[in-house]
């Protein structure tokens, strides 16, 4: 399966269209850490994590981790776990995954510079849980919850995201 993100807001997947926040710097083909872009390119989904708490497993064929209280990101281009997840408290700067605003109450990670992981061409792209209003992200996808867990239910084998700027 095939998910097209558009720079107008629209994720286009197998159900249909979902409007979607976007980074508010737009897409651009040269992310780099804290730019506020949404990257361009094909990217697989590789995993999802989820609040355990909030909601039941989603169901996906994609792996479901349930998301813990000591769950982070590291986003510190200068340390060697950069665009990795890190268990808490970590000494580098990180975003941390339990979150109170429920915007990674189900969040899916993107295969975008993980292999291999270049430092400072950015970390931590996500589809995840939209703010109310579909306001801007500091770079990676989100759609309301409920399109996002059915977009999921489309996810078979290998599926992948492509984000064109055009």
């Amino acid at each position: 399966m095939r998910i097209v993100v558009h720079a107008d807001g629209w994720l286009i997947a197998s159900r249909g269209r979902y409007r979607c926040a976007l980074g508010k710097s737009g897409i651009v083909r040269d992310k780099r850490e804290g730019d506020g872009a949404t990257p361009a390119g094909l990217f697989p989904l590789r995993s999802v994590f989820y609040r355990a708490d909030r909601l039941d497993k989603p169901e996906t064929m994609l792996p479901c981790w349930p998301i813990g209280h000591e769950d982070g990101w590291c986003d510190d281009p200068g340390h060697s776990d950069y665009n990795r997840p890190v268990r808490l408290p970590h000494p580098a700067r990180h975003e941390r995954l339990w979150r109170e605003d429920g915007l990674y109450d189900v969040m899916v990670v993107l295969g975008y510079n993980d292999d291999p992981v270049v430092p400072g061409a950015g970390s931590c792209i996500f589809l995840h849980v939209a703010r109310p209003g579909l306001t801007p992200t500091d770079g990676c996808v989100a759609l309301a919850r409920p399109d996002l867990l059915e977009v999921l239910q489309d996810c078979g084998p290998q599926p992948t995201v492509f984000i064109t700027p055009a």
